[in-house]
C-alpha cells in the first residue's frame, strides 16, 4: 500500500489520529522522516538539509494553531563528516530561530543512506483539526505556492550542467549559481505566526505539504463538505515561472506538485480583516466551502486528487 492507504490504516487504529499533530493536554507533538534518495535532491546542503527536515516538523505544528516550542532531530549517515554535521545542526538551530523557538539536539546513528528523523513540540489550549470547516466559511492559503517546485528544476539544471534562462551561462559558475538558487528557494519559513494569527478564526487548518489540490480533498474530506475553488485566485511564486514551461505548466506546478509548507484553511469572511491585521504573511482567498453534495471543484469542474505520496 502506499502512505495514503497506510495513514486510513492507522487512522481506524488509532484515536485521534488524522491531524497534522498529535496533541495531549496541550502538547502538540509531530514526527517526519526525510530520506537522501526521496526529498534531498543531489546538490543539497546539509545546511539545506537541516533547515528543511526541522521546518517540516516547525510546520506541522503550525498547522494545529500552535506556538512552537523546541525541536530535535536523529541524524543518520554512512560517515560523520565534520562540516556536514555541523552545516545541519546550523540549518536546523537558524529554522528555528526563525520561528522564536530552540533546536534542542537529538541522535546521531550509523546508516548506508543519510537519513533525518525530527521532532517538533509546540503548545495551544484551542488546537485547529481537519475537521471543522462548515459551508460558507472561506478557503484560505497563506504565503505563495510551487518553491519546492522551482528548486527542484534548479537542482535537475544544476545536475545537467545546464540553465534554460538568463541567469547563468553553464560551467562551474552557471552550476554554483543554479545550486545556490535551487538551495534559497528549499529554505522556507514555517508558518508558526500565521497559524497563530489563524488559530482564533480558523475552524479547519492543515499545511499544504501534499500540494494545494491533495490537501483540499484531504481538508474536505476530514470536514465532510465539498468545496469550490477558483484558479485565478491561486497565489503562485514567482519562482515556478522562472523555469515553467508556460502558464500552464506554471499553475499546475503550483497546486500538484507539494513540499511548500503553507497553510490552508477554513474560516468565516468576517474574520479576515482580524487575521490579516494580526499577521504579515499574505492571506489569499481561494474558495469556499460548500455541501459534502456538492464535491471538490475547481471553475465549476471536478478537482482532481493529485499530490505528493510516498510509496
Amino acid at each position: 500500500m502506499d502512505e495514503r492507504a497506510a495513514l486510513r490504516l492507522l487512522s481506524d487504529e488509532l484515536e485521534g489520529a488524522g491531524d497534522d499533530a498529535a496533541v495531549v493536554d496541550g502538547l502538540v507533538v509531530t514526527t517526519d522522516m526525510l530520506h537522501d534518495r526521496t526529498d534531498f535532491p543531489d546538490g543539497t546542503t546539509r545546511y539545506t538539509a537541516g533547515w528543511r527536515a526541522v521546518g517540516a516538523s516547525l510546520s506541522d505544528v503550525a498547522a494545529m494553531g500552535a506556538e512552537a516550542t523546541a525541536a530535535v532531530a536523529a541524524y543518520a549517515a554512512p560517515t560523520f563528516d565534520r562540516d556536514e554535521l555541523l552545516a545541519f545542526v546550523r540549518g536546523a538551530s537558524d529554522v528555528c530561530e526563525l520561528v522564536d523557538t530552540e533546536y534542542v539536539g537529538g541522535d546521531l546513528d550509523g546508516h548506508d543512506e543519510f537519513t533525518v528523523a525530527t521532532t517538533a513540540i509546540g503548545r495551544t489550549d484551542d488546537p485547529v483539526p481537519r475537521s471543522g470547516a462548515r459551508p460558507g466559511d472561506v478557503v484560505c492559503v497563506t504565503g505563495t505556492l510551487g518553491r519546492s517546485a522551482a528548486a527542484l528544476e534548479y537542482f535537475d539544471r544544476a545536475a545537467r550542467g545546464t540553465d534554460d534562462g538568463d541567469d547563468a551561462d553553464g560551467g562551474d559558475e552557471g552550476t554554483e549559481w543554479l545550486l545556490e538558487r535551487a538551495n534559497a528557494l528549499f529554505q522556507f519559513c514555517p508558518r508558526i505566526a500565521a497559524g497563530r494569527a489563524l488559530a482564533p478564526h480558523a475552524t479547519a487548518m492543515m499545511d499544504s505539504s501534499d500540494g494545494l489540490a491533495r490537501s483540499i480533498h484531504q481538508l474536505a474530506e476530514a470536514s465532510d463538505c465539498g468545496v469550490a475553488i477558483e484558479s485565478n485566485r491561486i497565489p503562485i511564486d514567482d519562482a515556478v515561472r522562472e523555469v515553467a514551461d508556460g502558464e500552464d505548466e506554471a499553475f499546475e506546478l503550483a497546486t500538484t506538485f507539494g513540499e511548500d509548507f503553507e497553510l490552508v484553511a477554513a474560516l468565516p469572511e468576517d474574520a479576515l480583516p482580524a487575521v490579516r491585521e494580526a499577521t504579515d504573511v499574505s492571506l489569499s482567498v481561494i474558495g469556499s466551502v460548500r455541501t459534502a453534495t456538492d464535491g471538490v471543484t475547481m471553475d465549476g469542474d471536478e478537482l482532481v486528487d493529485r499530490g505528493y505520496t510516498h510509496g
